[in-house]
């Protein structure tokens, strides 16, 4: 673990100070509005105009960032965080500090490595990175080949070497083991001992995994194992009937883990159905699927993907107050929008009910990527990941689909969306 030294040392420097980064919050929202202004479109960012006119409901000394300890790193961070996944342009990031945001999420596979790379040439440029978190993820090869330890150690580390060059940095807040699904992974000791090793050397401050599927067994094994600082997982307010994932987040929290929440808006704010649409508009959609994960007080914070300023205020707003609006209230508790999103929890129940073993699951992921996400090249990178045996070349045979899913999701319509975007 850090010292205990280091920690409250980085507990007071990741705070905001509005006096060093010249932008406070009224001039954050004002700069965001008339840059709208200027280009045109502020009849087309209710989200600017609508965190403008709640700054005015409190006075700045009112309003206070809400912020929780992160697990047992002795860290604490705001509740809010940014998911750098899709950000076209590196001054959403610098724009995402100076807004108080202090943990910034990426991966070593975004963008190709690209994704890294601006995290760390914006973060070096502001000159804070000793007051910011950066989390980051790799896919392990241990998780799918069979390797010894001396050969699964020497290429975990030449990971780690690499983010660490891409983020200008000679250590990693959190260094995540990505995309795990099977709880044996979670106590490889190919794997488990790398990190660890890593961890003592200094270029990781905290180890975590994270997990889209199987997650409460991925996180209740995590707890067994103990050596785990963090864990990034799937959670959104259509899985609230998910008694088990409930537990096992809570028992992580009470561990000392720390419990970080990705996936909180369903799979993007633009909802494809017409009725979301239709009855609510895109901040009240956004700041309720947010304010539902973080009223969890077991879970830390959320990394919401910001890809434009908009999403910034909107997304922000959330860190400062909690509490319901009466449309985010009506939309919560609409169980008509909650199946229409079709959110894929990535249970695999799906995969009896296909003749042809499709890997249905990941396809679904893929649809999230393409249709919601807009992200194509995290698709198409998924995509290839599938042996073609098990891929969407399987599905294009097949006229009618008939794999099931347990909760809400239509498969067959989105594995059509997914035959005509890949023809």
């Amino acid at each position: 673990m850090p010292n205990n030294s280091k920690d409250k040392k980085l507990s007071l420097e990741i705070k905001m100070d509005e006096s060093k980064t010249g932008l406070n919050r009224r001039k954050f929202l004002a700069s965001s509005i008339s840059c709208a202004m200027a280009a045109g479109v502020i009849s087309l960012c209710p989200g600017i105009a609508g965190a403008q006119d709640a700054l005015e409901k409190k006075s700045d000394k009112e309003r206070k960032m809400i912020y929780r300890g992160f697990g047992k790193t002795g860290w604490k961070i705001p509740i809010i965080s940014m998911g750098v996944m899709r950000v076209p342009d590196p001054g959403i990031i610098k724009a995402a500090f100076e807004a108080g945001i202090r943990h910034f999420d990426t991966a070593a596979n975004y963008q190709y490595g690209r994704n890294e790379q601006m995290v760390g040439n914006v973060l070096a440029k502001l000159g804070v990175r000793k007051q910011v978190i950066i989390g980051s993820k790799i896919l392990v090869p241990a998780q799918r080949e069979a390797l010894t330890e001396q050969d699964a150690g020497q290429r975990i580390n030449q990971l780690i070497d690499a983010t660490l060059k891409r983020i200008k940095s000679d250590y990693i807040d959190i260094l995540y083991v990505h995309d795990v699904s099977d709880p044996s992974d979670v106590s490889n000791p190919l794997i488990l001992n790398a990190l660890k090793e890593a961890k003592q050397a200094g270029k990781v401050r905290a180890i975590g995994i994270t997990t889209h599927s199987n997650m409460a067994m991925v996180i209740n094994e995590m707890i067994d194992v103990g050596d785990y600082d963090a864990v990034l997982t799937a959670i959104n307010f259509t899985m609230a009937d998910d008694d088990e994932l409930m537990a096992a987040i809570e028992k992580a929290a009470k561990s000392g883990m720390a419990v970080v929440a990705m996936k909180t808006l369903a799979g993007g704010a633009n909802w494809p159905n017409p009725e979301t649409r239709r009855n609510y508009n895109a901040q009240t959609v956004t700041r309720a699927a947010l304010k539902w994960v973080m009223n969890n007080e077991n879970i830390v914070t959320s990394i919401p993907g910001f890809t434009n300023y908009e999403h910034l205020t909107d997304d922000i707003e959330v860190a400062y107050d909690l509490d319901y609006t009466s449309d985010e209230k009506k939309l919560l508790k609409d169980n008509n929008i909650k199946l229409s999103i079709g959110f894929c929890r990535q249970c695999r129940q799906c995969l009896a009910s296909c003749p042809y073993n499709s890997e249905v699951p990941k396809l679904m992921r893929i649809h999230m990527y393409a249709a919601q996400y807009a992200n194509f090249y995290l698709a198409r990178q998924t995509l290839d990941e599938i042996p073609e045996s098990r891929g969407l070349e399987m599905c294009r045979d097949c006229d009618t689909c008939v794999a099931q899913c347990a909760n809400s999701v239509d498969i067959a319509q989105k594995i059509n969306d997914l035959k005509l975007m890949y023809t």
